[in-house]
């Protein structure tokens, strides 16, 4: 089988349900999809969930969301089916116990029954000696009765893989080329539960769902030769393997849910990055830019341009570091190019869960709420950095509160200003109609070229000064939207008593 047998390739991501997905899943699910549309082939979703002790049950659904969420759909998994139902390893153990009773009767697995405790001490000693570290085979060629007598015993056995002294430690793959892996020692295939280990079932699964290409993270290159030497022995056609680099903190160390709260797949929801834009940052980080007619990197594409353009050969097997900064800038370019409806919808939700809007928004904060939009569109790179900038537009004017920051940056001079302003706003009418044929009053353009006639020529205060008490007045902030703009739209009465607050508080 090659990679050119387009139309029949067969994919799969096959994530554990132990908790919020990883950004792994993400990362692996986006090469398999990528490849398996460029070549007309399937993409499939496993659910390997036969470590009930790290079983969590609403991980599963977590798994869904998440890749829904980013766009990485799938054509055959546990929650719509396919022909090689069911796609839940835990529904599929009588699928796994003939393959390892044909090991145990052809003499290549054999039954343990050594206690936790005693493979504890026998790893212990073995370090203790600075000793290959593996399971000393005290069980094979033992029977139970046998077994029994002899210290470390337990009653329930697993099943262990008998490897041989010529297991073939190399082999190819998609993205390395000729890779050559430890020698493993004898890998438990049946736990003591009667569930398969990952080793067992991944072969099983992978060959009975006709997956044509495995592709996972580096970390499984050590457990390849057991992989293979399992196909060999059942009489099974191995799939082609492609390791991907692993993702790594700005330190190099691997990326994990305990250290980086950017391993969790669903914190990118949290923090307000687009899906887009992930899938973008995730395709960079183990390939090449595209490239445009002249040569020059280009660093936005969309899923269909990188799928259509794939090539494991271009994969870099170096583990890439997980540049946040890299995908805030990214972010950012996503989000200037949304149409400003679907900008102000996506918004929404992280105005809702900060509470600046509630549940069923009224169509008069709806209309606010795109007008704003405009304003904030080029000044946030996450979708929740919007809260700060927007909750000013609806809290109460008596309720707006002035930070710490912006009232210990007022000057000396801020009631001046703020007295000179609230003269020339009283004398601008309040409708943004005015007469038939004329142009709107209570305008930005309008309140802009008042208060620069006022404060900055008339005050004799440089432009970068003169605003400043304005600006935390109306939006109780150092840093806030445009603030004419910000006048318009929060209209004469509002701004007037924003302003007044503020001077009656110096």
């Amino acid at each position: 089988m090659t990679t050119a047998d387009t139309g029949s390739v067969r994919l799969r991501v096959a994530p554990s349900p132990t908790g919020d997905p990883h950004v792994g899943t993400a990362y692996m699910s986006l090469f398999n999809l990528a490849f398996a549309r460029q070549q007309g082939g399937r993409f499939v979703l496993r659910i390997e969930d036969t470590d009930r002790a790290r079983f969590r049950a609403d991980s599963e659904q977590q798994v869904f969301d998440t890749l829904r969420w980013l766009g990485l759909p799938w054509d055959e998994g546990p929650d719509i089916g396919g022909p090689y139902a069911p796609y839940r390893q835990s529904e599929r153990l009588d699928t796994y116990a003939p393959y390892a009773e044909r090991l145990l009767a052809e003499g290549k697995a054999y039954h343990c029954w050594c206690s936790p405790e005693r493979l504890a001490q026998m790893r212990e000693d073995q370090q203790r000696r600075k000793e290959p570290t593996g399971y000393d085979r005290l069980c094979h060629g033992r029977t139970r009765e046998e077994r029994a007598l002899l210290p470390g015993f337990s009653e329930t056995p697993v099943v262990r893989m008998l490897i041989p002294d010529d297991v073939d430690l190399v082999f190819d793959d998609l993205i390395r080329g000729k890779v050559s892996a430890p020698r493993p020692d004898d890998q438990v295939i049946v736990k003591a539960d009667g569930f398969p280990t990952y080793h067992l079932a991944v072969v099983v699964d992978d060959h009975e769902m006709g997956i044509t290409h495995v592709v996972r993270g580096e970390e499984w290159i050590s457990s390849t030769p057991k992989h293979l030497l399992l196909y060999r022995w059942l009489g099974l056609t191995p799939p082609a393997f492609a390791h991907m680099p692993l993702l790594r903190n700005v330190d190099k160390s691997k990326i994990s849910k305990r250290k980086n709260p950017a391993a969790r797949l669903t914190w990118f929801q949290e923090e307000g990055y687009l899906p887009e834009a992930l899938v973008n940052f995730l395709a960079l980080l183990a390939y090449p830019p595209q490239q445009d007619a002249e040569g020059h990197d280009v660093e936005v594409f969309p899923f269909d341009d990188f799928s259509r353009d794939f090539d494991w050969a271009k994969v870099n097997p170096v583990g890439p570091i997980f540049d946040l900064k890299k995908l805030d800038w990214l972010n950012g370019v996503y989000i200037r190019e949304l149409e400003l409806g679907d900008l102000a919808s996506r918004l929404l939700p992280y105005l809702q869960r900060d509470e600046v809007l509630g549940d069923q928004p009224t169509l008069g904060e709806l209309a606010r709420l795109e007008k704003v939009t405009a304003l904030i569109q080029t000044r946030i790179a996450k979708l929740s950095e919007a809260t700060a900038l927007v909750a000013p537009f609806y809290v109460a004017d008596q309720d707006l509160e002035i930070a710490d920051d912006a009232r210990a940056g007022l000057r000396d001079d801020s009631a001046q200003v703020l007295d000179t302003a609230l003269d020339v706003l009283d004398g601008l009418p309040d409708t943004h109609a005015g007469t038939l044929g004329s142009e709107p009053s209570w305008t930005a353009p309008v309140i802009e070229e008042a208060l620069r006639s006022a404060i900055v020529d008339g005050l004799g205060i440089k432009a970068r000064f003169a605003f400043g008490p304005l600006r935390t007045a109306v939006s109780g902030q150092r840093v806030s939207p445009p603030l004419f703009e910000s006048m318009e739209i929060l209209g004469k009465a509002s701004t007037v008593t924003r302003l007044r607050r503020l001077r009656e508080s110096l």
